[in-house]
């Protein structure tokens, strides 16, 4: 008989971690051997826990390792032969892509039923891709809305500049007025952005802006902003 697949389950939310751990336990080959709340309490279950597959969120504040893409990219480096199935309720264009880069080739939107975590587990664990239904519905559509096309998602100096100074509580006039441009094109760079970005709705560019560390920089370090994916 095969051994069961071992799965960490983390997430800063109760219900949804306690959700991820009951859908898992629906399926046979799969045990939930951890489960924890944020990224310190992660990172000491990976290091004293055997663990075959790790299932967590994407937005999880509050750890000594941070989260959204710092966290990843902490454990693709520390783990990198841990398959990881990241949950989340973003599923723009830049991040997704971000993510596939890191490694991680499997993401489940929260909102999708919570029995693709399993199917996802089962999926990274032989090395395969899996993506919940409204994030393939995503991906789909930015393939056609591209032409086919996989060009960088890339962001000018100008519309990342005017991104920060909203995601840090700016209104578009205050924007305008501090960057000395009109309300028309501050409007329009940021609109320009979040297209890039397979953005719709400003909740969504706030969330972009969290698991990229945008928040997290002074909308004055202008270095090598460019690029944002």
């Amino acid at each position: 008989m095969q051994d069961p697949l071992r799965v960490v389950v983390a997430d800063d939310h109760p219900v949804i971690l306690f959700g991820a751990e009951h859908a898992l336990l629906k399926f046979p080959g799969l045990q939930v051997v951890g489960c924890a709340r944020q990224s310190t309490e992660l990172v000491k279950m990976l290091q004293t826990a055997a663990c075959d597959v790790l299932v967590t969120d994407l937005a999880m504040p509050g750890g000594q390792y941070g989260d959204g893409l710092q966290l990843i990219g902490y454990l693709r480096r520390n783990f990198p032969n841990l398959p990881i199935v990241v949950l989340t309720m973003l599923e723009n264009a830049a991040l997704l892509k971000r993510l596939s880069e890191l490694g991680v080739t499997s993401v489940v939107n929260k909102s999708d039923d919570l029995s693709h975590i399993g199917l996802a587990v089962q999926y990274v664990s032989r090395n395969l891709e899996y993506m919940s239904p409204s994030v393939k519905a995503s991906l789909d559509a930015l393939r056609m809305n591209s032409g086919g096309k996989s060009d960088e998602v890339m962001l000018s100096r100008r519309e990342l500049e005017v991104v920060r100074l909203f995601v840090s509580g700016m209104t578009i006039k205050e924007i305008s007025e501090q960057l000395n441009r009109s309300i028309k094109t501050i409007s329009t760079q940021k609109n320009t952005a979040m297209r890039k970005l397979g953005i719709d709705r400003d909740s969504e560019l706030f969330q972009y802006a969290q698991s990229n560390g945008l928040l997290n920089l002074s909308s004055h370090a202008r270095d090598n902003t460019g690029d944002v994916t």
